[in-house]
């Protein structure tokens, strides 16, 4: 059975369309920071079930998540309503291109975040490994409203200062009305960080939310030279091409 059926701890709704909850752990469950696993509801029998970057570093002993609310998900829509005590099922088995070994090491790490597509970086930033295998990593979560930048105290009291945090709003007042991805194109970003302009040879990115935005930048990156990690290697920058199912 790949599925075992964990306990909900804890639930923290962020904003209308966000929230985020812990789970039990299952017993010899194993997984790198930066993976996802496929989680879901039984209704009636039958289990409807999506993936999900997991929020909490794999030294944790429970699971955490951040989902967004669709009113007509097949899963989201239930989701919102799971209370501590409440089951949900866990796949045994996690995968995702998010890791710390799906780049190569280097100067900087850009992760370049909208809306939920945190998730896998929160893990990341959590990890003492990153800080090991980078000089500086540089976070941006890119939202439309001020209530959807999720673990916002959290990551501003980190005590790591290699850790540059940018959050942007983009649909509210906010100092920083920009999205990520225009910022990081621009060169905008590294400037106000006072960091040097992003070089393939040198840098590392690393993409995860809106499928328009995670499109457009790798179509860039590649663009403007930078390696993509596949099949035949490990790269300077990739994305999370399953995060899509995020969004249902």
């Amino acid at each position: 059975m790949p599925y075992s059926e964990q306990t909900v701890q804890s639930v923290r709704p962020w904003s209308d369309k966000t929230f985020s909850f812990t789970l039990t752990r299952p017993q010899d469950f194993s997984f790198e920071n930066g993976e996802f696993v496929t989680i879901g509801l039984k209704r009636e029998g039958k289990l409807v079930a999506r993936a999900y970057s997991i929020v909490s570093p794999a030294d944790r002993d429970y699971l955490e998540f951040l989902s967004i609310h669709v009113p007509d998900g097949p899963l989201t829509s239930q989701l919102v309503h799971i209370r501590p005590g409440d089951s949900v099922w866990v796949n045994s088995k996690t995968t995702g291109t998010l890791t710390l070994h799906h780049v190569l090491p280097g100067r900087t790490l850009y992760l370049l975040a909208t809306g939920t597509g945190l998730a896998p970086f929160m893990s990341l930033i959590r990890d003492p490994e990153c800080y090991a295998r980078f000089e500086t990593v540089v976070l941006v979560h890119s939202v439309r409203t001020v209530a959807e930048l999720a673990y916002r105290d959290e990551i501003e009291a980190m005590d790591r200062p290699q850790l540059h945090y940018v959050p942007t709003v983009t649909r509210e007042p906010f100092p920083t009305p920009e999205r990520g991805a225009d910022l990081f194109r621009s060169g905008v970003l590294s400037l106000r960080l006072g960091l040097p302009a992003p070089d393939p040879g040198r840098d590392r990115v690393m993409i995860c939310g809106n499928p328009a935005m995670t499109r457009e930048l790798a179509r860039y990156l590649k663009d403007a030279g930078w390696t993509p990690t596949n099949h035949r290697g490990v790269g300077a920058f990739t994305t999370e091409v399953a995060f899509v199912v995020h969004h249902e």
